[in-house]
């Protein structure tokens, strides 16, 4: 009977500790074939902000508990960031999507560029915009299930990259300064650099 009174004690000491924090971090139970990696992507945080939170190294135990960080981007920063996937990447490989959503990421984290995903999609230079899409409307189009995966994956890629802050297509590029950047990838008809 003490235990039991111990018990409940507990749970409602407990129960009063945490009322407080409505807006407490996502846990997660880790599953037999979990990974890290599957889990960012789960959730759409950066790998690298996962293992930091919870400060992991690569090995997960089914039944641990993992703390899942805020991702700090909006259901409406994701869906912008897919419909720019689609209508940038149509017809390219997934990796090539990925990338695509990574220039934008990268982006957001350099001090050169705006820090949000909207301002960087909508940046305008020299009275152009950085991105075709924006300048063609085909932005408004909604993206496909594999963007939104390219997202995701983005997502939890984010801070782990070569840095990639441009791409283009060079069959269409005309831009000198553009072509003079450093590859740091190629993937189907896009060449990436930094």
């Amino acid at each position: 009977m003490k235990q039991a009174k111990a018990w409940v004690t507990a749970m409602l000491c407990g129960i009063f500790f945490f009322a407080g924090h409505a807006d407490a971090a996502t846990i997660h139970t880790v599953k037999r074939g979990d990974t890290l990696w599957k889990i960012a992507k789960q959730y759409g945080v950066p790998l690298k902000q996962l293992k930091q939170k919870n400060r992991k190294g690569d090995l997960l135990y089914p039944g641990e508990k993992l703390v899942i960080p805020d991702a700090g981007i909006t259901a409406a920063e994701k869906d912008l960031l897919a419909r720019l996937v689609h209508a940038e990447a149509k017809g390219e490989p997934y990796a090539g999507k990925v990338a695509v959503a990574t220039v934008v990421l990268n982006r957001v984290d350099h001090p050169d560029f705006p820090d949000t995903i909207r301002a960087v999609i909508y940046e305008r230079s020299g009275g152009h915009y950085a991105f075709t899409p924006v300048a063609n409307g085909s932005i408004n189009e909604p993206a496909d299930r594999e963007s939104y995966r390219a997202v995701e994956e983005a997502l939890a890629f984010r801070g782990l990259g070569n840095g990639s802050l441009y791409f283009y297509n060079p069959k269409t590029a005309k831009s000198k300064w553009l072509r003079s950047r450093p590859v740091t990838v190629v993937i189907g008809n896009h060449v990436f650099a930094k």
